[in-house]
């Protein structure tokens, strides 16, 4: 697709979509959006076409990290083939340690359980983080990101408060501000979908769901070596990073839900600017292959969304 013309989509998409409202789930005193504003002249400047190589979540830069594949390459790397989530990590509460455990069963049988991506379904945060494309859209109001699973997008109002109330949305409610040359996003309210998963192991969350996220500029050696650590947790198997680039973005984020996990946790996803910064569509339902007579998912209920008929 032309960039021009996807860029203008994009903030047409952008200044139709809905503010969010007040509602029904009552937001907590967390995520406070920062005292005052920045002066645009110290804003980092983030935007653009990112891309990152792997399917999951990078490793923390401190404390606890991630739950992470027990199914391992002959590398050491993770086997994006054979999900089976390590049930046993201390992040996770029983309940929470039980369902991760029985879905890696299910992927050892040699069964998918359904998920957001694979049933072609909105993703929340942070699960969401996995799209191999993220562009950046820096507004003076808002940031958005939009991502390449079905153009999905967010729109992260800046310089204010959660309000009172959220209307829980799978994306959930997110405001923003900077600190000196970072990007904070503080996201709470996120709804609970039909396949509710923060990660490609299906571990769980509860409407208690906080996601802190971090965006910063790395220098280009910073860049080379959070990419080598990121690969050696989960292959590169998408997104072609521009080789002259000296420069990449790094997103941390933090995850805390007291239905869940035991104590918060972090993550890292490390990006390179686009090789292509052309914006290539990517309709989900159109590109999966799934067997269902066969039986490929462990849910009989799992199935593609379909139009009750054509769009013409």
């Amino acid at each position: 697709m032309n960039l021009q013309r996807d860029c203008l989509l994009a903030l047409a998409l952008v200044g139709a979509a809905a503010t969010a409202a007040l509602g029904q789930a009552t937001a907590p005193p967390v995520g406070s959006a920062g005292s005052g504003a920045q002066s645009a002249a110290s804003i980092p400047d983030l935007s653009g076409v990112w891309v990152h190589p792997g399917l999951g979540f990078g490793p923390q830069l401190s404390g606890p990290g991630p739950v992470r594949n027990k199914s391992r390459l002959p590398s050491g790397a993770s086997n994006f083939n054979l999900l089976v989530g390590d049930y046993t990590n201390p992040i996770l509460k029983p309940a929470a340690a039980e369902v991760v455990k029985k879905l890696g069963e299910l992927s050892l049988s040699g069964r998918v359980f359904p998920d957001p991506d694979n049933q072609c379904l909105q993703n929340p945060v942070p699960y969401i983080f996995w799209n191999f494309t993220l562009r950046m859209l820096q507004l003076p109001e808002k940031v958005v990101l939009v991502y390449d699973h079905d153009n999905d997008y967010r729109q992260v109002r800046l310089n204010q408060p959660h309000p009172a109330t959220v209307i829980p949305t799978l994306h959930g409610n997110s405001v923003g501000h900077y600190e000196g040359d970072t990007l904070v996003i503080d996201t709470v309210g996120v709804k609970l979908g039909p396949y509710r998963s923060i990660d490609r192991f299906g571990t769980p969350y509860t409407q208690a769901l906080h996601v802190v996220e971090r965006y910063r500029l790395l220098d280009y050696e910073t860049t080379k070596e959070a990419l080598v650590r990121q690969e050696k947790e989960w292959p590169r198997v998408g997104g072609n990073i521009d080789p002259n680039s000296r420069k990449g973005l790094q997103l941390e984020f933090t995850v805390e839900d007291q239905g869940v996990f035991t104590m918060p946790w972090s993550a890292t996803i490390t990006y390179g600017p686009a090789a292509n910064p052309s914006w290539e569509e990517r309709v989900c339902a159109e590109n999966m292959q799934h067997d269902y007579q066969h039986n490929f998912y462990s849910d009989k209920d799992a199935h593609l969304p379909t139009a009750d008929k054509p769009d013409f």
